[in-house]
């Protein structure tokens, strides 16, 4: 009887390190700094296993004015779990050379309240690690305003390219299906 109590506290005892590891897929296990700031993010804690909208944004593209869409969506789907993140990149080359001129551009012109982390790189050998896991499950962005509607655990990728408008009932209906 002894032996099978230690069995059944060492079982219980992983399957709490296994439930701790699925709150938080390893491709947001990092900690990242916030767009023209010296703050860094846990993406993990960000998140918290809740369902994510990641976007790779720029400041001077033509799908720039997304920017409001995006904000409804948040504002519109964060009470229910749903976390927005912007990730700026030049990539493309559409994005502004100072961080101060890209936080300018989401916080001000556009009153972005979402998290927006500092400028990375989306493609390419030197890609952030969200978005090589996000390349490797749906595919790398080909332009600015990509959108990635991921679930919490990680598993569900979706991808929509910039002609998806944010508010279109397409985008709504895949950030509903992981909520």
């Amino acid at each position: 009887m002894h032996k099978f109590t230690l069995a059944l506290t060492a079982a219980t005892s992983l399957l709490s390190v296994n439930a701790m590891a699925v709150t938080c897929p390893s491709y947001l296990d990092l900690n990242v700094r916030k767009l023209h700031s010296e703050e860094q993010i846990n993406l993990c804690e960000l998140t918290q296993g809740k369902p994510v909208l990641i976007v790779n944004t720029a400041s001077n593209c033509g799908y720039t004015p997304q920017f409001r869409a995006l904000e409804a969506l948040h504002k519109e789907y964060k009470d229910k779990g749903l976390v927005v993140i912007g990730f700026p990149s030049d990539d493309f080359f559409q994005e502004e050379n100072d961080e101060k001129e890209t936080a300018k551009v989401c916080y001000i012109n556009y009153g972005v309240t979402f998290t927006m982390l500092a400028t990375s790189a989306v493609r390419g050998s030197d890609v952030n690690s969200v978005f090589k896991y996000l390349a490797d499950k749906t595919g790398a962005p080909k332009w600015n305003f990509y959108k990635y509607v991921v679930s919490g655990d990680g598993a569900v990728v979706q991808q929509f390219n910039p002609k998806v408008k944010p508010d279109s009932a397409e985008l709504k209906q895949a950030i509903e299906s992981v909520l």
